[in-house]
Protein backbone atom coordinates (compact mmCIF):
# COMPACT_ATOMS: atom_id res chain seq x y z
CA UNK A 1 0.00 0.00 0.00
CA UNK A 2 1.38 3.26 -0.39
CA UNK A 3 1.72 6.36 1.59
CA UNK A 4 -1.06 7.88 -0.18
CA UNK A 5 -2.99 5.02 0.16
CA UNK A 6 -2.18 5.10 3.84
CA UNK A 7 -3.04 8.45 4.69
CA UNK A 8 -6.54 8.25 2.26
CA UNK A 9 -7.55 5.21 5.19
CA UNK A 10 -6.61 7.65 8.15
CA UNK A 11 -8.45 10.46 6.97
CA UNK A 12 -12.08 8.31 6.30
CA UNK A 13 -11.37 6.17 9.61
CA UNK A 14 -11.54 9.82 11.06
CA UNK A 15 -14.28 11.19 9.36
CA UNK A 16 -16.30 8.62 9.94
CA UNK A 17 -15.80 9.88 13.69
CA UNK A 18 -15.81 13.24 12.66
CA UNK A 19 -12.43 13.36 14.85
CA UNK A 20 -11.13 15.97 12.48
CA UNK A 21 -12.13 19.04 14.66
CA UNK A 22 -9.92 17.72 17.20
CA UNK A 23 -6.90 17.28 15.22
CA UNK A 24 -5.52 21.32 15.38
CA UNK A 25 -1.33 20.84 14.66
CA UNK A 26 -1.08 21.37 17.97
CA UNK A 27 -2.87 18.70 19.27
CA UNK A 28 -1.64 16.03 16.99
CA UNK A 29 2.03 17.74 17.89
CA UNK A 30 1.34 16.98 21.58
CA UNK A 31 -0.22 13.33 20.66
CA UNK A 32 2.86 12.73 18.85
CA UNK A 33 4.92 13.20 22.02
CA UNK A 34 2.52 11.15 24.35
CA UNK A 35 2.54 8.40 21.87
CA UNK A 36 6.45 8.82 21.66
CA UNK A 37 6.54 8.21 25.40
CA UNK A 38 4.73 5.33 25.20
CA UNK A 39 6.66 3.64 22.65
CA UNK A 40 9.75 4.31 24.90
CA UNK A 41 7.78 2.74 27.83
CA UNK A 42 8.30 -0.66 26.09
CA UNK A 43 11.97 0.26 26.41
CA UNK A 44 11.82 1.72 29.99
CA UNK A 45 13.21 -1.60 32.00
CA UNK A 46 15.69 -3.15 29.56
CA UNK A 47 16.41 -4.00 26.59
CA UNK A 48 13.75 -6.49 26.50
CA UNK A 49 10.77 -5.39 25.12
CA UNK A 50 7.46 -6.60 23.65
CA UNK A 51 7.24 -6.90 20.00
CA UNK A 52 3.20 -6.62 19.78
CA UNK A 53 3.44 -2.94 22.18
CA UNK A 54 6.17 -1.35 20.18
CA UNK A 55 4.12 -1.81 17.02
CA UNK A 56 1.32 -0.70 18.25
CA UNK A 57 2.88 2.64 20.07
CA UNK A 58 4.69 3.03 16.75
CA UNK A 59 1.77 2.78 14.64
CA UNK A 60 0.18 5.37 17.05
CA UNK A 61 3.12 7.41 16.44
CA UNK A 62 3.32 7.25 12.80
CA UNK A 63 -0.76 7.51 12.36
CA UNK A 64 -0.52 10.94 14.44
CA UNK A 65 2.81 11.94 12.12
CA UNK A 66 0.98 11.44 9.11
CA UNK A 67 -2.17 13.54 9.86
CA UNK A 68 -0.08 16.40 11.17
CA UNK A 69 1.90 16.16 7.57
CA UNK A 70 -1.56 16.22 5.57
CA UNK A 71 -3.09 19.28 8.19
CA UNK A 72 0.06 21.04 6.98
CA UNK A 73 -0.20 19.89 3.49
CA UNK A 74 2.95 18.51 3.58
CA UNK A 75 3.96 15.35 1.69
CA UNK A 76 5.69 12.98 4.41
CA UNK A 77 8.05 11.61 1.85
CA UNK A 78 9.40 14.33 0.72
CA UNK A 79 10.38 16.22 3.91
CA UNK A 80 12.30 12.89 4.84
CA UNK A 81 14.21 13.01 1.56
CA UNK A 82 14.94 16.64 2.29
CA UNK A 83 15.82 16.39 5.98
CA UNK A 84 18.38 13.39 4.56
CA UNK A 85 20.15 15.97 2.57
CA UNK A 86 20.45 18.49 5.24
CA UNK A 87 21.58 15.59 7.60
CA UNK A 88 24.42 14.20 4.67
CA UNK A 89 25.64 17.36 4.44
CA UNK A 90 26.05 17.49 8.23
CA UNK A 91 27.06 14.41 8.78
CA UNK A 92 29.70 13.57 5.53
CA UNK A 93 30.40 9.77 4.84
CA UNK A 94 34.10 10.14 5.22
CA UNK A 95 33.83 12.14 8.69
CA UNK A 96 30.78 10.13 10.38
CA UNK A 97 30.79 6.68 9.52
CA UNK A 98 31.22 4.59 12.16
CA UNK A 99 30.67 7.64 15.11
CA UNK A 100 27.79 8.94 16.80
CA UNK A 101 29.94 12.30 17.31
CA UNK A 102 27.76 15.37 16.82
CA UNK A 103 28.41 17.28 13.25
CA UNK A 104 30.07 20.34 15.13
CA UNK A 105 32.61 18.36 16.56
CA UNK A 106 33.22 15.97 13.67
Amino acid sequence: MSSEQVIQEIRAFMAARDWDQFHSPENLAKSISIEAAELLECFQWGPDFDADDVRAELADVLTYCALLADKLGLDTDQIVLDKLAVTGQKYPVEQARGTSTKYDRL
